[in-house]
């Protein structure tokens, strides 16, 4: 069956304006144009717009996205298989919400009880639910899903007391940072103690810490423009910064960063 750009909105529950441009960014082409000037879209162009729209609610940037389906080694099928694990992974997650909620209702209309404990449970598991929704994609891909899965894992089993010391090493972070900046020296003594502190935060939430690990990230925060945007808020510039001083700290600066 074919589609005009309307038709094809119409299913998939996006305006005519957002298939346009997926057409003049090159994510989505479509298969003809008719003799009246119509854009045609065939079923290729239905699946490979399914694959976009599943990306998309995942977090994935559009320029990931037309990497990752114009990748000649992309397996839809496996890439079906994947979103189905993360959203039954987000239905678990939502499910797990939905009682903490439900329970700080009833404790606050004086229902029933909840421990500090249960409190900080249902916290844990809304920070991975958002990590998830915003970076779980690109994570897993990097990663792998065995290590995201050990790493939130680790986070469920973190007590309060780590909690807080995270918390606290990654505030020292961002403020060492800033200072850093300001030196433009990221081989500097500042620029190194940031990349210190940050391996430190690292050690919270990942059950085992590599260099190549800690540089990859590093990358990532230039190369993801959700990461970079959050860096360079207050200071352009910074995220490649940062990059740099961890490159250097894990002493593999060697070659393009």
């Amino acid at each position: 069956m074919e589609y005009t750009v309307q038709r094809l909105g119409q299913l998939a529950g996006i305006s005519a304006r957002t298939i346009r441009y997926y057409d003049t960014t090159g994510i989505l082409k479509p298969a003809r144009i008719n003799s009246s000037g119509y854009r045609i879209y065939g079923q290729a162009e239905v699946d490979r717009l399914q694959q976009i729209l599943f990306y998309r609610e995942l977090g994935v940037g559009l320029d990931r996205i037309k990497d990752i389906l114009n990748d000649p080694s992309f397996d839809r099928i496996k890439a079906l298989k994947e979103h189905r694990e993360q959203l039954l992974g987000k239905r678990k997650q939502l499910d797990k919400l939905i009682a903490n909620v439900e329970k700080t209702i009833a404790l606050h209309e004086g229902r029933m009880t909840m421990t500090d404990q249960e409190k900080f449970e249902g916290f844990k598991r809304q920070m991975i639910e958002e990590n998830e929704r915003k970076y779980g994609a690109e994570i897993r891909a990097k990663y792998g899903d065995e290590a995201v899965n050990r790493s939130n894992q680790r986070l469920m089993n973190m007590t309060q007391a780590e909690h807080e010391e995270a918390t606290r090493l990654a505030n020292e972070v961002k403020a060492t940072l800033a200072e850093a900046f300001q030196t433009g020296d990221p081989s500097g003594e500042l620029a190194q103690k940031a990349a210190d502190l940050h391996k430190r935060w690292l050690t919270f939430y990942w059950s085992e810490y590599t260099k190549e690990a800690h540089a990859g990230l590093a990358r990532m925060y230039v190369e993801d423009e959700r990461f970079r945007a959050y860096y360079d808020e207050k200071q352009p510039g910074t995220a490649a910064f940062f990059r740099d001083a961890i490159l250097i700290y894990t002493g593999l600066d060697q070659g393009k960063r």
